[in-house]
């Protein structure tokens, strides 16, 4: 079990895909994204593996959560900033967590 403390640790933010790339150096496939949290965090990057059910253009504009106070992480040739959250389908291919209706950039989980 964890305590209410462990998860306040974990900061999970709301954001919008502003820039979606193939990433074929990727072990796995991939898509580096450029993600907007608001002007408290900014513009972060990330690489997930979500090709199965996403294509980089159908991203751009798209909401979607991410932890952002991991510390970044080498993937490859690309320096992933947040931890884009997802849930497996029934197939165990990434999809993504997003709220169902807008909300504001930068907005935290709670």
């Amino acid at each position: 079990m964890i305590t209410y403390a462990d998860f306040e640790a974990v900061d999970i933010r709301v954001g919008t895909v502003v820039d979606a790339q193939p990433f074929p150096e990727a072990r796995k496939p991939s898509i580096k994204l450029v993600i907007d949290f608001g002007e408290e965090i900014g513009l972060r990057k990330s690489s997930a593996q979500i090709t199965t059910h996403y294509s980089p253009d159908r991203l751009i504009g798209r909401q979607v959560c991410a932890v952002v106070n991991f510390p970044p992480r080498q993937i490859g040739p690309f320096i992933s900033e947040v931890l884009t959250l997802g849930m497996p389908d029934a197939d165990g291919a990434v999809v993504l967590v997003k709220p169902d209706l807008v909300v504001p950039n930068g907005g935290k989980l709670f």
